[in-house]
């Protein structure tokens, strides 16, 4: 996306587009919504960050392969096209940020209505008041994600309508970018199971800055790479596309690998890994598999994934380079809070730990 294109999607903003936008968005996170309450799913039991199990359903795979079969018919049948989204991206980021401030100003005075007490209004509106605030039996914190990545999935979908609609094909790098994205979100929802033990489930309370990063962020700074291969300006190089795939190999075995692991491990610490019996420390420290390399290479991974995403644009521009620059600072400094929580809490066992398992995200280097 050039900048006179970004000039054009700004200037497409008007009353009436985020009108419409508003009405969009509402419907999708509404039926969404709906869809957690009704659509069964399994039940699972997670800590919620106050010492306590809290109950989680999980039925977000089956939501998002709805809205994908959903989205395919409704554009093979012209009830609805994705270039909408594309048409309403400035309307749609407007209005996402509205409802981001609204939700996380209803969440703060419903946690302190029901708590009695207030953290102070900057801080509990930022960082929120509760854990794991509910609404009709929906944990929201869990729900949040649901509309994040479908809809980053549907604006990326949207990138690929608008080439194919322009040129009449899709270039070998949009292939390649929608591919990555979908396997990435499709996998997510996977492994939705997983997410009632990641660091956001578990530590962090539902405020502004989960809001925002979940309805505005994601969807649409996370779909940067897609908005410069609508208009392709030279080809991949042929080395490209099957470099491409293997860092994106790489980085989703590395991502979804530990994460599997940890996450099997803490519901049965007999579990085998990688052909033989789960090592630990005290039985509470994981030091098999992917946990005896490094202690972060979840993260590694991930960002070895989004690099393989905005790599797909070349050397169109410098600005789809953002993404996986900003997730790396944003993994690095969480990684940071993960030692210094994960040494809280283990106290002397931590130390070993860190004595067994030397590298944090780049083993032999860092």
């Amino acid at each position: 996306m050039s900048a006179p294109e970004a000039m054009a999607a700004w200037s497409a903003l008007s009353a009436t587009t985020a009108l419409e936008a508003a009405a969009m968005m509402l419907a999708f996170i509404g039926v969404l919504f709906l869809g957690s309450i009704v659509l069964p799913g399994r039940q699972v039991t997670g800590p919620d960050g106050e010492g306590q199990t809290h109950s989680y359903k999980l039925n977000g795979l089956a939501l998002f392969l709805i809205t994908a079969v959903a989205g395919c018919l409704a554009e093979l049948f012209g009830w609805f096209s994705l270039l909408a989204l594309h048409t309403h991206f400035a309307a749609l980021f407007v209005v996402a940020n509205g409802f981001a401030f609204a939700l996380s100003g209803w969440l703060f005075f419903r946690g302190v209505r029901a708590r009695g007490a207030s953290p102070g209004f900057w801080r509990g509106f930022f960082f929120g008041v509760d854990h794991n605030p509910t609404w009709f039996g929906v944990d929201l914190k869990l729900f949040s994600y649901r509309p994040s990545l479908i809809a980053l999935a549907l604006f990326n979908a949207s990138f690929a309508v608008v080439q194919y609609e322009t040129y009449g094909e899709l270039t070998l790098a949009m292939a390649l970018y929608q591919a990555f994205t979908f396997l990435y979100v499709l996998n997510y929802f996977q492994f939705e199971h997983g997410m009632t033990h990641t660091w956001d489930m578990v530590s962090e309370r539902l405020g502004w800055m989960l809001i925002w990063g979940d309805y505005v962020l994601v969807p649409f700074f996370y779909s940067l790479g897609g908005w410069w291969l609508v208009h392709p300006t030279a080809p991949l190089p042929p080395i490209a596309a099957p470099a491409l795939v293997l860092l994106f190999v790489l980085g989703f075995w590395l991502f979804r690998g530990a994460n599997e692991q940890k996450h099997r491990f803490k519901r049965d610490p007999s579990v085998t890994i990688w052909g033989g019996p789960a090592r630990s420390l005290d039985g509470r420290l994981l030091v098999s598999g992917f946990w005896g390399i490094g202690r972060h290479l979840n993260y590694t991974g991930e960002i070895c994934v989004y690099l393989a995403f905005t790599l797909t644009t070349w050397l169109s521009s410098w600005v789809p380079y953002l993404l996986p620059a900003w997730l790396a600072c944003l993994l690095w400094h969480r990684s940071r809070r993960d030692e210094r929580r994960c040494r809280a809490k283990y106290g002397e066992l931590w130390g070993r730990y860190t004595e067994r398992v030397r590298y944090s995200m780049l083993p032999f280097v860092y």
